[in-house]
Protein backbone atom coordinates (compact mmCIF):
# COMPACT_ATOMS: atom_id res chain seq x y z
CA UNK A 1 0.00 0.00 0.00
CA UNK A 2 1.43 3.44 -1.33
CA UNK A 3 2.16 5.96 2.09
CA UNK A 4 3.66 9.17 1.43
CA UNK A 5 5.55 11.63 3.05
CA UNK A 6 4.77 14.58 1.07
CA UNK A 7 8.03 16.51 2.81
CA UNK A 8 11.20 15.84 3.28
CA UNK A 9 15.11 17.98 2.52
CA UNK A 10 18.50 16.94 2.27
CA UNK A 11 21.40 18.65 1.99
CA UNK A 12 24.94 18.58 1.55
CA UNK A 13 26.97 21.36 3.31
CA UNK A 14 30.36 20.29 1.59
CA UNK A 15 28.45 21.47 -2.08
CA UNK A 16 26.94 24.79 -0.47
CA UNK A 17 25.59 26.67 2.52
CA UNK A 18 22.27 26.40 3.84
CA UNK A 19 22.04 30.07 4.17
CA UNK A 20 18.70 29.80 6.46
CA UNK A 21 20.59 27.53 9.02
CA UNK A 22 21.84 30.29 11.33
CA UNK A 23 23.07 30.46 15.27
CA UNK A 24 23.59 27.70 17.74
CA UNK A 25 20.11 26.51 18.24
CA UNK A 26 20.20 24.72 14.75
CA UNK A 27 23.44 23.41 15.11
CA UNK A 28 22.04 19.56 15.93
CA UNK A 29 20.80 19.37 12.12
CA UNK A 30 24.24 21.06 10.83
CA UNK A 31 25.37 18.40 9.00
CA UNK A 32 24.88 16.32 5.79
CA UNK A 33 21.68 14.09 5.29
CA UNK A 34 21.15 12.34 1.90
CA UNK A 35 18.59 10.12 1.05
CA UNK A 36 20.27 7.10 2.07
CA UNK A 37 19.77 8.71 5.84
CA UNK A 38 16.16 8.85 5.21
CA UNK A 39 15.63 5.46 3.41
CA UNK A 40 15.65 2.97 6.55
CA UNK A 41 13.48 5.22 8.91
CA UNK A 42 11.22 5.88 5.59
CA UNK A 43 11.11 1.64 5.60
CA UNK A 44 10.64 1.37 9.38
CA UNK A 45 7.26 3.95 9.46
CA UNK A 46 6.07 2.16 6.10
CA UNK A 47 6.83 5.39 3.68
CA UNK A 48 6.88 3.77 0.81
CA UNK A 49 7.09 7.64 -1.46
CA UNK A 50 8.31 10.67 -0.56
CA UNK A 51 8.13 14.43 -1.96
CA UNK A 52 11.88 16.31 -1.61
CA UNK A 53 11.13 19.89 -1.62
CA UNK A 54 14.19 23.18 -2.19
CA UNK A 55 15.83 24.37 0.61
CA UNK A 56 17.66 27.55 -1.04
CA UNK A 57 16.54 29.88 -3.81
CA UNK A 58 19.12 28.48 -6.99
CA UNK A 59 18.19 25.99 -9.90
CA UNK A 60 21.22 24.34 -9.53
CA UNK A 61 19.76 22.73 -6.07
CA UNK A 62 16.35 21.61 -8.16
CA UNK A 63 18.46 19.83 -10.93
CA UNK A 64 20.28 17.59 -8.26
CA UNK A 65 17.10 16.94 -6.15
CA UNK A 66 15.64 15.64 -10.15
CA UNK A 67 19.01 13.83 -10.34
CA UNK A 68 18.48 12.63 -6.71
CA UNK A 69 14.46 11.29 -7.55
CA UNK A 70 15.66 9.45 -11.20
CA UNK A 71 17.59 7.37 -9.57
CA UNK A 72 16.02 6.42 -6.49
CA UNK A 73 12.88 4.69 -6.07
CA UNK A 74 11.65 6.37 -2.96
CA UNK A 75 11.69 9.83 -4.27
CA UNK A 76 8.90 9.96 -6.41
CA UNK A 77 8.26 13.88 -6.84
CA UNK A 78 10.35 16.84 -6.54
CA UNK A 79 9.60 20.31 -5.26
CA UNK A 80 12.02 22.91 -7.07
CA UNK A 81 12.85 26.82 -6.87
CA UNK A 82 12.89 29.08 -9.80
CA UNK A 83 12.68 32.70 -10.07
CA UNK A 84 9.78 33.84 -9.78
CA UNK A 85 10.71 37.37 -10.88
CA UNK A 86 12.61 36.99 -13.73
CA UNK A 87 11.23 37.36 -17.59
CA UNK A 88 11.97 34.12 -18.56
CA UNK A 89 10.12 31.89 -15.71
CA UNK A 90 8.64 29.80 -18.58
CA UNK A 91 12.09 29.58 -20.29
CA UNK A 92 13.61 28.09 -16.91
CA UNK A 93 10.66 25.92 -16.03
CA UNK A 94 10.65 24.42 -19.47
CA UNK A 95 14.69 23.77 -19.32
CA UNK A 96 13.83 21.81 -16.07
CA UNK A 97 10.56 19.76 -17.64
CA UNK A 98 12.61 18.88 -21.05
CA UNK A 99 15.13 17.25 -18.92
CA UNK A 100 15.09 13.39 -19.22
CA UNK A 101 14.11 13.29 -15.49
CA UNK A 102 12.35 16.41 -15.48
CA UNK A 103 8.86 14.37 -15.30
CA UNK A 104 9.74 14.01 -11.37
CA UNK A 105 9.40 18.20 -10.79
CA UNK A 106 5.99 18.92 -9.49
CA UNK A 107 5.93 22.03 -8.06
CA UNK A 108 7.88 25.17 -7.22
CA UNK A 109 8.63 26.97 -3.94
CA UNK A 110 10.06 30.34 -2.67
CA UNK A 111 10.63 31.29 0.37
CA UNK A 112 7.89 33.73 1.16
CA UNK A 113 8.48 33.69 5.01
CA UNK A 114 11.92 34.88 4.31
CA UNK A 115 10.23 38.10 2.32
CA UNK A 116 10.71 41.66 4.44
CA UNK A 117 7.24 42.45 1.97
CA UNK A 118 4.60 40.18 3.28
CA UNK A 119 2.72 41.19 0.12
CA UNK A 120 5.26 39.61 -1.62
CA UNK A 121 3.06 36.94 -3.51
CA UNK A 122 0.83 39.94 -4.97
CA UNK A 123 3.66 42.03 -6.69
CA UNK A 124 2.79 41.70 -10.00
CA UNK A 125 6.06 39.80 -11.51
CA UNK A 126 5.28 37.20 -9.14
CA UNK A 127 2.07 37.26 -10.01
CA UNK A 128 3.62 36.62 -13.64
CA UNK A 129 5.70 33.80 -12.16
CA UNK A 130 3.13 31.99 -10.78
CA UNK A 131 0.63 31.97 -13.53
CA UNK A 132 3.89 30.17 -15.94
CA UNK A 133 3.85 27.42 -12.92
CA UNK A 134 0.57 26.77 -13.52
CA UNK A 135 0.66 27.13 -17.63
CA UNK A 136 3.78 24.54 -16.99
CA UNK A 137 1.03 22.06 -15.21
CA UNK A 138 3.05 22.65 -11.85
CA UNK A 139 1.59 23.14 -8.39
CA UNK A 140 2.76 26.01 -5.80
CA UNK A 141 4.01 25.24 -2.54
CA UNK A 142 3.38 27.94 -0.21
CA UNK A 143 5.85 28.89 2.89
CA UNK A 144 4.23 31.34 4.72
CA UNK A 145 3.89 32.32 8.39
CA UNK A 146 0.43 33.72 9.45
CA UNK A 147 1.07 37.33 8.49
CA UNK A 148 1.68 36.49 5.01
CA UNK A 149 -1.95 34.59 4.66
CA UNK A 150 -4.03 37.55 3.73
CA UNK A 151 -1.35 37.74 0.30
CA UNK A 152 -1.76 33.81 -0.08
CA UNK A 153 -5.76 34.22 0.21
CA UNK A 154 -5.57 37.08 -2.49
CA UNK A 155 -2.92 35.13 -4.51
CA UNK A 156 -5.28 31.79 -4.64
CA UNK A 157 -7.95 33.97 -5.67
CA UNK A 158 -6.10 35.41 -8.64
CA UNK A 159 -4.62 32.22 -9.76
CA UNK A 160 -7.51 29.59 -9.23
CA UNK A 161 -5.97 27.68 -12.58
CA UNK A 162 -2.71 27.28 -9.82
CA UNK A 163 -3.06 24.65 -7.69
CA UNK A 164 -1.07 25.86 -4.27
CA UNK A 165 -0.07 23.77 -1.46
CA UNK A 166 0.56 25.50 2.43
CA UNK A 167 3.57 24.10 4.20
CA UNK A 168 3.62 23.55 7.70
CA UNK A 169 0.39 24.68 7.90
CA UNK A 170 1.70 27.74 7.18
CA UNK A 171 3.47 27.83 10.50
CA UNK A 172 1.69 29.38 13.72
CA UNK A 173 3.69 29.25 16.95
CA UNK A 174 1.97 26.31 18.69
CA UNK A 175 0.67 27.53 22.06
CA UNK A 176 -0.29 31.20 21.41
CA UNK A 177 -3.71 31.71 20.18
CA UNK A 178 -5.17 30.37 17.36
CA UNK A 179 -6.41 33.47 16.22
CA UNK A 180 -5.80 34.94 13.49
CA UNK A 181 -4.09 32.22 12.39
CA UNK A 182 -7.21 30.06 12.20
CA UNK A 183 -9.58 32.00 10.64
CA UNK A 184 -7.29 33.18 7.90
CA UNK A 185 -6.57 29.45 7.15
CA UNK A 186 -10.00 28.81 6.96
CA UNK A 187 -10.33 31.48 4.49
CA UNK A 188 -7.61 30.24 2.57
CA UNK A 189 -9.00 26.75 2.96
CA UNK A 190 -12.59 27.57 1.27
CA UNK A 191 -10.81 28.52 -2.04
CA UNK A 192 -10.96 24.38 -3.75
CA UNK A 193 -7.68 25.15 -5.61
CA UNK A 194 -5.47 24.79 -2.40
CA UNK A 195 -4.01 21.66 -0.30
CA UNK A 196 -2.91 21.94 2.97
CA UNK A 197 0.59 19.92 4.58
CA UNK A 198 0.03 18.21 7.89
CA UNK A 199 3.93 19.37 8.46
CA UNK A 200 6.37 21.36 10.30
CA UNK A 201 4.62 21.64 13.76
CA UNK A 202 6.79 19.60 16.07
CA UNK A 203 9.33 22.59 15.70
CA UNK A 204 6.69 25.42 15.81
CA UNK A 205 6.07 23.97 19.41
CA UNK A 206 8.89 23.75 22.46
CA UNK A 207 11.29 21.58 20.97
CA UNK A 208 11.77 19.86 24.93
CA UNK A 209 8.72 19.38 25.90
CA UNK A 210 5.88 19.25 23.47
CA UNK A 211 3.09 16.54 23.30
CA UNK A 212 0.55 15.39 20.71
CA UNK A 213 -2.22 16.84 22.51
CA UNK A 214 -0.05 20.63 22.10
CA UNK A 215 -0.70 19.92 18.27
CA UNK A 216 -3.53 18.91 18.51
CA UNK A 217 -5.80 21.98 18.53
CA UNK A 218 -4.18 22.89 15.10
CA UNK A 219 -4.10 19.84 13.46
CA UNK A 220 -7.81 19.92 14.27
CA UNK A 221 -8.84 23.24 12.50
CA UNK A 222 -6.58 22.47 9.33
CA UNK A 223 -8.94 18.99 9.29
CA UNK A 224 -12.20 20.65 9.33
CA UNK A 225 -11.01 23.32 7.41
CA UNK A 226 -9.91 21.67 4.06
CA UNK A 227 -11.59 17.90 5.43
CA UNK A 228 -8.82 14.97 5.28
CA UNK A 229 -9.36 14.90 1.00
CA UNK A 230 -7.13 18.20 0.79
CA UNK A 231 -4.65 17.85 3.60
CA UNK A 232 -1.34 15.63 3.32
CA UNK A 233 0.95 14.40 5.97
CA UNK A 234 4.57 15.74 5.59
CA UNK A 235 7.64 15.19 7.76
CA UNK A 236 10.10 17.86 7.67
CA UNK A 237 12.75 15.66 7.83
CA UNK A 238 15.91 16.18 8.90
CA UNK A 239 14.35 20.02 10.27
CA UNK A 240 12.00 18.18 12.57
CA UNK A 241 14.95 16.35 14.29
CA UNK A 242 15.18 19.27 16.33
CA UNK A 243 12.49 18.39 18.12
CA UNK A 244 11.66 15.25 17.01
CA UNK A 245 13.10 11.56 15.61
CA UNK A 246 11.49 10.91 12.31
CA UNK A 247 9.58 8.19 13.35
CA UNK A 248 7.74 10.09 16.37
CA UNK A 249 6.98 12.57 13.33
CA UNK A 250 4.81 10.06 11.97
CA UNK A 251 3.48 8.21 15.27
CA UNK A 252 2.51 11.55 16.24
CA UNK A 253 0.49 12.35 13.00
CA UNK A 254 -1.11 9.03 13.30
CA UNK A 255 -2.02 10.62 16.89
CA UNK A 256 -3.44 13.71 15.15
CA UNK A 257 -5.57 11.96 12.73
CA UNK A 258 -7.00 8.44 15.07
CA UNK A 259 -10.45 9.98 14.98
CA UNK A 260 -10.54 9.64 11.30
CA UNK A 261 -12.12 6.71 9.52
CA UNK A 262 -10.16 4.32 7.01
CA UNK A 263 -10.78 6.43 4.32
CA UNK A 264 -10.24 9.76 5.69
CA UNK A 265 -6.62 8.52 6.89
CA UNK A 266 -5.78 7.19 3.40
CA UNK A 267 -6.00 10.24 1.86
CA UNK A 268 -3.75 12.11 4.34
CA UNK A 269 -1.46 9.59 4.24
CA UNK A 270 -1.56 9.12 0.32
CA UNK A 271 -3.89 9.97 -2.12
CA UNK A 272 -3.87 13.68 -1.57
CA UNK A 273 -0.18 13.90 -2.08
CA UNK A 274 -0.70 11.25 -5.38
CA UNK A 275 -3.37 13.87 -6.76
CA UNK A 276 -1.88 17.04 -5.46
CA UNK A 277 1.46 16.35 -6.99
CA UNK A 278 0.57 13.88 -10.03
CA UNK A 279 3.40 11.49 -8.49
Amino acid sequence: MTRVDAHHHIWDLTVREQTWMVGPALDPIRRNYSIDDLAPQAAAAGITATVLVQTVGLVDETVEFLEVAASNDLVAGVVGWVDLTADDVATALDGLRSRPDGAYLKAIRHQVHDEPDVDWLLRPDVQRGLSAVADAGLAYDLLTKTPHLPAAIQTARNLPQLNFVVDHISKPVIGESLEPWATQLRELAALPNVTCKLSGMVTEASWTDWKPADLQPYADVVLDAFTPARVMFGSDWPVCLLAASYAEVVETAETLTASLTPAEREAVFATTATNTYKL
